[in-house]
């Protein structure tokens, strides 16, 4: 699924994303800097009933929120992971495998290959004409939705 938005309709297309989301339960958000992973990310969170501020976890690596449904949402930044051993080494991998949760991941291209089949990646890039738009792709391992 190939989608052009602008920034003010992340919120529409956060609904329309859900149910892949769901579905999917680990989602992977690749794109450069500013590209809007974090705010998409803001916007399925405000979606999903989580009504406390979203915050970016770069320095912390991941950040717990609490579903209304009793679920837990694990927000990862893997910005500053250089490896997929330091990946383990933190017992980051144990956090894909937690039953009753769904698992969002910026910057995952250095664990991209340990991700189940299932995952999502939501791929974000810049629209080349228009400043307020960007261009969505959304992946399953196997196949474009």
């Amino acid at each position: 699924m190939v989608e052009s938005i602008t920034l003010s309709q992340l919120d529409a297309y956060a609904q329309k994303l859900l149910p892949f989301v769901e579905r999917a339960r680990i989602v992977a958000f690749m794109g450069p800097l500013g590209a809007g992973k974090t705010t998409l990310i803001r916007a399925l969170a405000r979606n999903m009933g989580i009504s406390e501020p979203i915050v970016s976890p770069t320095f912390m690596y991941v950040v717990l929120y609490q579903l209304p449904d009793g679920r837990t949402l694990y927000h990862f930044d893997l910005y500053r992971i250089s490896s997929l051993s330091q990946f383990y080494d933190a017992g980051f991998n144990e956090y894909l495998h937690q039953p009753n949760s769904l698992v969002f991941i910026e910057w995952p291209e250095i664990i991209q290959s340990v991700l189940p089949p299932t995952s999502l990646l939501v791929c974000l890039e810049y629209h080349d004409t228009d400043p307020e738009k960007r261009v969505i792709n959304v992946l399953s391992a196997h196949t474009e939705f």
